[in-house]
Order: structure tokens, then C-alpha cells, then sequence
């Protein structure tokens, strides 16, 4: 790495995976926007972190490594549900806002992502993602379901206090001890677990608070409830944003990765995935 661009990366370049919003959302923009929510990016910031809001488009494996190539971190954020198709089931009436291209952008960040080792932290959409991609399905809706604690309501319904009971030996309670309480508003939850992957949380009711994969050479982890809610004001939830800033400050500074450089790789694109670890 060369001193200029030490300089420039003295604060790690996080992806922050954004929402196309129609025109209207925004009071007296007379476009459509890119959106993400704030807390997000705050806390990405207290930690040391740069946020960089990216739009949601069509990309396949190859471009997905060339756009990681100039970032240090991914945070996959909360919003729309996962298209049910991509799991083999119909939609719920109670499932909104699918949208194919957001779903294939973020699949195919994340999996560039993984296979580089590019630090990773995936938040309540995030990880329902990330178990979708390895194979697993979703319970589509669990609100007001008997048996089960308040989980909240997404879209401004409510959020609820959820205590989860963390697995000892793992990531998770290395950055939170053994129990936390996550601040949660989703609807869906992990019915069927997606390979290589590992529940390290749970709520009391049983339901997957958090996983982590088993397998890759990267720091990831993925939470169900939403961290960023709370961070501003309780740091066990700011310590997830400051250990994952803290893995991407490392990524960006460590040695460049062997054997990233696919054949006939030329040009800025090219030599900026030098950093990566392999490309699949």
C-alpha cells in the first residue's frame, strides 16, 4: 500500500448497502433517491468508519469483487423481505416490498465478500440473507405468533427489547459476553439454518437471534435484531460496530492477499483486488 493511499484509508471504507426510494418519499426532492438510515452510518462513524451509501443494480460475480476492491468492510443493512422464490416457497400475504435486483446485488456483495475475507456485519435483513444464500428458508411471518416473545413490527409498527442468550465460544461473545439485549422489528425469522453457517444467539422463545459462518478466513457475523438503534446510546451495541470498523481498519492495512489476481486482470480495477484474497 502506498503512503497516499495509507493516508486516505486511515478510515476504513465501509459498502452500506442502500434502498432506491420512489419519487416522494423525500419531502420536496422532485427525483427518486438512494437511501439508507442514518444510525447506520453513525455508528459506523463513532467507531472510525466512512460509510459509503451504495445503490442496489444489477451485478454478477465478477463486478461484485471489483466493487469490494475499494472498500475495507461490507454492512449488510435491514429492509425489504427476501423474495420467497429464492427459497422455494410462495409469498406470505403478510411479505413485502421483494425486489429481484436488490436481492441479486446483495448476493452477490456478499458472496464476494466471504470469499474474499472482506470483514463483514449483517444486520436483521442481512441475515436472513446470508442464511438464504447458503440454502436456508425463512418463517415469512412471526409477528403476534403464540408461543413466541414480541419481536416488533417493521415499517414503523414498533420495536421490542429482546434478551438473547449467547454462545459462549463464539465470535459474538467476544465482542458481547454471554447474554445481550438487541432492540428487534422483524417480521420473519429463520425457520430452516443454511449451510456452514452456526447459531450463536437465540431469544427465549427459541428464535435465531444471530449466526456466524463456519467456514472462510473473514470476520462475519450477522444479527437479527438492530444494533444501529441502539448504539448511540448503549455501547454493548456500539462494540459491534467498533469490532467490525476495527477488522476492517486491519483488512485495509494488512499484507495485499495472495492469488486474487484472476488471468488477464489489467488496469486500476485489477490491481486494487490485489488486496483481495482469492476470487472465485
Amino acid at each position: 500500500m502506498t503512503p497516499e493511499r495509507a493516508g486516505a484509508r486511515s478510515r476504513p471504507l465501509i459498502a452500506v448497502t442502500g434502498r432506491r426510494l420512489a419519487v416522494g418519499r423525500v419531502e420536496r426532492w422532485l427525483e427518486a433517491a438512494i437511501a439508507s438510515p442514518a444510525p447506520y452510518a453513525e455508528a459506523v462513524a463513532r467507531a472510525g468508519g466512512l460509510g459509503v451509501v451504495l445503490a442496489p443494480e444489477e451485478l454478477d460475480r465478477s463486478a461484485a469483487h471489483a466493487v469490494l476492491a475499494r472498500f475495507d468492510g461490507l454492512l449488510l443493512t435491514g429492509g425489504i423481505d427476501v423474495d420467497p422464490a429464492r427459497y422455494g416457497r410462495s409469498p406470505a400475504p403478510e411479505t413485502y416490498g421483494c425486489d429481484p435486483v436488490t436481492d441479486t446485488f446483495e448476493m452477490a456483495l456478499l458472496e464476494a465478500a466471504l470469499a474474499a475475507a472482506v470483514p463483514t456485519l449483517a444486520i436483521c435483513r442481512g441475515l436472513q440473507l446470508l442464511n438464504v444464500n447458503r440454502g436456508g428458508t425463512l418463517h415469512q411471518h412471526i409477528t403476534g405468533r403464540p408461543g413466541l416473545v414480541p419481536h416488533g413490527v417493521p415499517n414503523g409498527g414498533g420495536g421490542s427489547l429482546v434478551e438473547v442468550a449467547v454462545e459462549p465460544d463464539s465470535r459474538l461473545a467476544g465482542v458481547l459476553g454471554a447474554s445481550a439485549v438487541g432492540f428487534c422489528h422483524h417480521h420473519q425469522a429463520v425457520d430452516g439454518l443454511g449451510r456452514a453457517l452456526r447459531v450463536v444467539a437465540r431469544a427465549p422463545d427459541g428464535v435465531i437471534e444471530a449466526v456466524e459462518p463456519l467456514d472462510g478466513d473473514g470476520w462475519a457475523l450477522a444479527v437479527q435484531w438492530h444494533p444501529e438503534d441502539a448504539a448511540g446510546g448503549d455501547p454493548s451495541q456500539q462494540r459491534l460496530f467498533d469490532s467490525f470498523v476495527a477488522e476492517a481498519r486491519a483488512f485495509a492495512t494488512g499484507p495485499p492477499r495472495p492469488g486474487a489476481q484472476g488471468p488477464g486482470a489489467q488496469g486500476p480495477v485489477a490491481q486494487g483486488m490485489g488486496r483481495l484474497k482469492k476470487v472465485r
